[in-house]
Order: structure tokens, then C-alpha cells, then sequence
């Protein structure tokens, strides 16, 4: 596995695969890598020639007060990890590198409305930096798939609506969420918290969960559902931030002739914030 960190010597690898006739599947990840970043890069394999997988801590995707300084860089481990997997080329640039001018001149791509929902109300800006770091990414690597979890649901929606919007030539695939065996979305952020945390921290995807039986069962009050969903979350020593039912394909309330829905939620243990979402398809 080559480890590169310079643009140029990006760019020279991805030219010259290029020119050989190979496909280039992209992960981009902020490190720090676990059994659900690693399920992205073998669906990447299975879909391309080549692979590469970036670590860069986004600093224009943190708000004030989060936990830029205190996000955990493991790159030695998550090298070691990625090796195993036959990646073919990690890429490792510094903000230095990414944004030379600083953020306050860095040129900025935004999907409107949706950037500014659910985790975008709670975390302004937020999506602004994701959409400009992979939009970046993908100028660099040209890739001709990448994988994004969906546990990060709504980010992966804005990916696909960017991608979309500016003709990027490129196949964005959603990979299904990893958990642990308690139901708790695996996430760097589970870091923060202690075994018993974790533990208490899967009453998230248990009311998910129990709010799909709901649904399939042909409850579609929708707001005493996700009132009562809150509830249970709080009663377990949860913050809830939000919790929604939405329509799968446009991210808008569900209505009563939705059938296919998307249930997000976010909530915060301590100082750590969570997020989750389960999928509902009708009959």
C-alpha cells in the first residue's frame, strides 16, 4: 500500500492508472477507522480496480465547541488496518495542504434547504464543509465509485444531490450501517463512552426499531410516534436532539401515502452526539 500526502504525487498515481484502463473506488474517512469504515472499503473492492481510502480530520465540517482538537488520529492503526485490506493508496494530506489559503478564503460548496435540516439545523455549517471536502476529494482522486456509510444518512443524501447537481462523474454507493451486537451504530464517536455508555447508547436504534414495528403495523401518527420515541430515549438518561419520520427519497416529512421511510435520530450521552436511522419500506 502506497501512503501519499502530496497532491501531486496523488495525482501522477491516479494518472497513471487511469491511462492503464482501471477503476478507482474511493472511501473518504476522518481515520480513526473501525469494522464500519473497513465494511466501505470491501464494497469498494468488489466494485473497482483500484482502491483508496484518505484519512483527513475536516476541520470545516467542525462547529465551534466540537471536538476538532480532541478527535482521536490513529493513523499507524488505521494504516495497519487498511493494509490487511489490500487498499492500493492511502491518501494523507494536512489542512495545510487541503485549504493552503486557510478556511476563511476556501471557496465552499452547498446543497441548499437540506444542509440546513435535522443535523444541519443542530451543527450550522456542518454540511458545508462536508460537501466541500469530498467535492475536493473527488476532483483529486476522479474516482469512478466511493462508498459512505448509511449510517450518516443525511450526509449521504446531500452526497448523491451534489454529485448530481455539479455532473460529477462518479457512482456514490450507500453501504448499510455495522453495529454491535447491542444494536448501537458503530461510530469513532462511541469511543467517548464507556461499556456501560454503550450500552445505555443502543436505546437508540431498540426505539428505531420499535418505531418501524409501528409503521409496518399501520400507525402513521407521525408526531405522537416521534413524541413517544423521545420520551423513551430521555428515559434512559438520553438528550434527544431529534428524532424524524421522513420520507426515504427526499428527506421531507412523511406523509400518509409515504411508503418508503427513513427514521433519523440524534441524541446526545454526555457530551457525546449519536446518530442513527432505520429504513421502513411499505408494502
Amino acid at each position: 500500500m502506497q501512503t501519499i500526502n502530496q497532491i501531486t504525487a496523488l495525482r501522477a498515481q491516479i494518472s497513471d492508472w487511469k491511462k492503464q484502463g482501471l477503476t478507482i473506488g474511493f472511501v473518504p474517512t476522518m481515520g480513526n477507522l473501525h469494522q464500519g469504515h473497513l465494511s466501505l472499503v470491501e464494497a469498494a473492492k468488489a466494485q473497482a480496480d483500484k482502491i483508496v481510502v484518505s484519512i483527513f480530520v475536516n476541520p470545516m465540517q467542525f462547529g465551534q465547541n466540537e471536538d476538532l482538537d480532541a478527535y482521536p488520529r490513529t493513523l499507524t492503526d488505521d494504516s495497519q488496518a487498511l493494509q490487511a485490506l489490500d487498499v492500493d493508496l492511502l491518501f494523507t494530506p494536512t489542512p495545510d495542504i487541503i485549504y493552503p489559503k486557510g478556511l476563511a478564503k476556501q471557496t465552499w460548496v452547498e446543497v441548499p434547504e437540506l444542509s440546513n435540516l435535522y443535523c444541519g439545523d443542530s451543527r450550522p455549517g456542518h454540511f458545508q464543509g462536508v460537501t466541500t471536502i469530498v467535492n475536493k476529494l473527488f476532483n483529486l482522486v476522479q474516482p469512478d465509485v466511493a462508498c459512505f456509510g448509511e449510517k450518516d444518512f443525511q450526509q449521504l443524501a446531500l452526497i448523491k444531490i451534489m454529485v448530481e447537481d455539479l455532473s460529477i462523474p462518479v457512482t456514490v454507493i450507500g453501504v448499510p450501517t455495522v453495529r454491535e451486537k447491542s444494536g448501537l451504530a458503530k461510530s469513532s464517536r462511541n469511543g467517548y463512552l464507556s461499556a456501560k455508555e454503550k450500552q445505555q447508547a443502543a436505546v437508540i436504534y431498540q426505539t428505531l426499531t420499535q418505531l418501524k414495528t409501528e409503521l409496518e403495523q399501520g400507525n402513521k401518527n407521525f408526531e405522537q410516534l416521534s413524541e413517544q420515541a423521545q420520551q423513551k430515549v430521555k428515559a434512559a438518561g438520553l438528550m434527544p436532539d431529534y428524532l424524524r419520520v421522513l420520507n426515504r427519497d427526499t428527506l421531507q416529512a412523511a406523509t400518509q401515502h409515504t411508503r418508503a421511510f427513513v427514521i433519523i435520530a440524534a441524541a446526545y450521552l454526555g457530551k457525546t452526539r449519536l446518530i442513527d436511522n432505520i429504513q421502513v419500506e411499505l408494502n
